[in-house]
């Protein structure tokens, strides 16, 4: 059989291995010059026997027990006397000895990764006394490896990344793989790396898995990602030897290669006039084909006639030029605008400055929109002042608008009523001058602010506003009063000249100077014993008393009428009354009672004595009024009984057929006689429940007198009826008339060849009654003539 190169260099090192454990396992236990040990002896000699190391090879594959090594003692005569033993990792289950010869045995394959050695102790013992004729000894068997396990990339796969454009040799990560072999051992577990793919851009190192660049100017917007294959193989990388892979992805990270640009060299927008303040204008972006901080740009404004009316940010999220603008548009102002932007890298790598300027220039111009706008005014508050008493048709002021527009068309002005509810002024419609409608009030409204209303003659739906402010100036036409209305009160023992009330005024004009009031008393009330006034001086008056004295029982009120003089020009007056009530007063001068009609009450009734007595009347008529309405309710039920309820004694007919004997559920002549006297009935409170009948329709003869006095009739019971349902409620009548020109069909006899009645009028009655007169009648085509 021939062997490939492979398994020859094996069959050459394991019968190498085979040869020299065997040599070493032959060489056996040399036997030694001292005398042999017994145990029984004072002294203890040498012993006679010597352990060496064993070796097993791993992963044994045979079917008969793997021959270890021999144990001698020299005491062994070759006669059978003495017997072996093991004990220790491994005896009788995966090492057995001959007792006889002393032969070991491995039963089992092991596996050196999972142990390395085992440690055992073997022992010589005279088989008939079964004592030791040798000191117990401990000997190890150690497992000799083979090449049983590849390589392995415990950490792998690996991701990596390493800077764009960078030089051949660049580390860019390094790969490790373990090998369950013994190194010390062969070459078993010597592990060499190779790159299986990924080449030419990057490369391995055999010995320690560094993986580098291997081309130089590797760009990341060509190709941003590669995938690695890197091989680890053992035994040197020699033939035969066993190998293990693993991936690695590496990614190149972006650097500021990349200058901007800006797509085009010019930009043209156009604008309305009427955008606002703060409005976006244009998003322009200068393309850049690096990525993150690298691609991070700003943007500026360098040249062009719209410097102060326009700016240049950046969005931070799309890195776009937002153009916005800075003061108003105007089209008849200006109709274009030129600006000169540029767009820089923020983060500007020198490494790359070579490749050109990071920055690019573009031109943007904007075009201005003309926009119909409404009128403006020339002042955007008008203040104006007119007084109180100007009259109707007093002209306050003027306000003037005019179209911005090119066209510069005609306008009108009007007054924005929901401004001026009250209609006080109006405004020329094409002179603007404003004028008074109604008469002012100062003191209903000392400012009106209102809005003008300016329309272009051409376009009306074009309004400009203006805001117009009127000031009423006061004149003196409001009479001084009372600052309050008093509760004046005089004791009855008072004395002379007593205080009993300070009393002041108000005017609702506003005069310049503030306000001054004189006081008097009229000329009717100057000379009464009663009371007097004086005047302060400070725009207050006191009342005093004259006399002592008073008494309720003669005189309970006292009214003073008082005359307050403003200081206007021209000055007006008006007079006021103060009431003075008199009381009785403790000690003190504190009031307790003023009503003169506590003196007529009697003595032994009080207030609260009243508002008893008046609760039990109350309480009474309560309980006789429950009373009564109990008693009128269990004399009335509120139930029909079921026996007299004939709504519900209803049988529903379906068929247009059959005899009297269908109407034997109930009497008919109760719906059919008009004269009939309805039964009185009890009031029912409880709404019944309706059942929905079908039956067939029959239409009325409007002009059949008979069926509308019946249902009037039917109608009226109902009205007047006291017991009826406090409901609508829906009656059904089977009323078919008082009689019929055919007269009664119940009549009609077996046909009998002796009857003498005439049924031919029953062809006249039309297609329904075809069959009857068929029967009966006594034409020339009857069937039983």
């Amino acid at each position: 059989m021939k062997l490939g190169k492979v398994e020859f260099c094996h069959f050459l090192q394991i019968l190498a291995l085979f040869l020299c454990l065997s040599g070493m396992n032959q060489a056996e236990l040399s036997r030694s010059r001292s005398k042999p040990y017994f145990q029984s002896g004072r002294t203890r000699t040498k012993r006679s026997w010597v352990w060496n190391q064993f070796f097993v090879l791993e992963e044994y594959m045979g079917t008969d027990p793997l021959y270890v090594g021999k144990l001698h003692s020299d005491v062994d005569k070759g006669d059978g006397s003495i017997k072996y033993i093991l004990s220790g990792e491994g005896a009788s289950s995966i090492f057995i000895i001959d007792e006889n010869t002393g032969d070991i045995h491995a039963t089992k394959r092991l596996d050196r990764e999972e142990q390395a050695y085992y440690t055992l102790r073997a022992q010589a013992l005279d088989r008939l006394t079964n004592k030791p004729v040798e000191p117990e000894s401990e000997f190890v068997i150690k497992i000799q490896d083979i090449n049983d396990n590849e390589p392995k990339f415990l950490d792998g796969p690996y991701t990596a990344g390493v800077p764009e454009m960078s030089p051949v040799g660049t580390s860019v990560v390094q790969v490790t793989a373990t090998d369950a072999d013994d190194p010390t051992y062969g070459n078993s577990a010597r592990v060499v790396y190779s790159i299986l793919q990924g080449q030419p851009y990057f490369s391995v190192e055999p010995k320690t898995g560094v993986i580098k660049t291997a081309l130089p100017n590797m760009d990341r917007e060509a190709k941003d990602q590669y995938l690695l294959v890197i091989q680890a193989k053992d035994m040197v990388g020699q033939n035969g030897g066993l190998s293990g892979t693993t991936s690695v992805t590496v990614t190149l990270t972006d650097v500021n290669d990349n200058p901007p640009r800006f797509p085009r060299r010019s930009y043209q927008y156009n604008v309305p006039e009427s955008l606002p303040v703060a409005s976006v204008v244009a998003r322009i972006k200068a393309a850049d084909a690096d990525v993150g901080p690298n691609a991070e740009m700003e943007y500026k404004i360098v040249d062009g006639d719209g410097l102060g009316v326009f700016k240049i940010s950046v969005d931070k999220d799309t890195q776009e030029g937002i153009i916005t603008i800075q003061k108003e548009l105007d089209f008849e102002a200006k109709t274009s605008y030129t600006l000169r932007i540029e767009a820089a890298n923020m983060h500007v790598d020198p490494r790359f400055l070579s490749l050109g300027p990071f920055s690019d220039m573009t031109t943007v111009k904007i075009i201005v929109e003309d926009v119909d706008e409404p009128p403006v005014f020339t002042s955007r508050l008008y203040s104006m002042v007119v007084s109180e008493a100007a009259k109707v048709g007093t002209i306050i002021g003027t306000v003037a608008a005019h179209d911005p527009d090119a066209s510069n068309s005609p306008v009108r002005y009007s007054i924005d009523r929901n401004t001026d509810l009250e209609r006080y002024f109006n405004i020329d419609a094409n002179s603007g001058v404003i004028t008074t409608a109604k008469a002012l009030d100062r003191e209903t409204n000392a400012i009106h602010n209102i809005t003008v209303l300016a329309m272009e003659s051409q376009n009306p739906a074009q309004i400009g506003r203006g805001y117009v402010a009127i000031t009423i100036l006061d004149i003196n036409d409001n009479a001084p009063e009372f600052a309050m209305e008093y509760e004046t009160t005089v004791c009855e023992n008072a004395q002379p000249g007593q205080v009993i009330q300070k009393i002041s005024a108000i005017d609702k004009d506003d005069p310049p100077n503030g306000h001054q009031f004189y006081f008097s008393l009229t000329a009717e009330a100057a000379n009464n014993h009663n009371f007097t006034l004086q005047d302060n001086k400070d725009n207050t008056a006191t009342v005093l008393t004259r006399r002592n004295g008073f008494r309720r029982q003669e005189q309970s009120v006292f009214y003073l009428p008082i005359f307050i003089v403003d200081s206007g020009s021209p000055s007006l007056s008006s007079t006021n009354t103060l009431t003075i009530r008199v009381c009785d007063c403790d000690a003190d001068g504190v009031a307790q009672t003023c009503n003169a009609e506590a003196y007529i009450l009697p003595a032994g009734l009080s207030t609260g004595a009243l508002i008893a007595i008046l609760a039990c009347v109350l309480t009474l008529l309560v309980l006789v009024l429950l009373i009564v309405t109990m008693r009128r309710r269990k004399k009335e039920p509120l139930i029909f009984d079921e026996e007299r309820d004939i709504r519900e004694n209803i049988v529903r007919y379906d068929d247009e057929g059959g005899g009297e004997e269908d109407t034997e559920a109930f009497d008919m002549a109760a719906l059919r006689n008009l004269n009939i006297i309805r039964d009185t009935k009890t009031r029912r409170d409880v709404t019944p429940e309706i059942q929905f009948l079908s039956r067939p329709t029959f239409k009325s003869i409007p002009d059949n007198v008979i069926f509308r006095e019946f249902i009037w009739e039917r109608l009226k019971e109902a009205d007047v009826d006291p017991c009826a349902p406090p409901y609508d409620s829906l009656q059904t009548y089977a009323f078919e008339g008082n009689g019929s020109v055919a007269e009664s069909l119940s009549s009609l006899d077996s046909i009998s060849s002796n009857s003498d009645q005439n049924y031919d009028y029953l062809s006249d009655w039309g297609p329904r009654f075809k069959r009857l007169a068929d029967m009966y009648g006594t034409g020339p085509d009857c069937l039983y003539s």
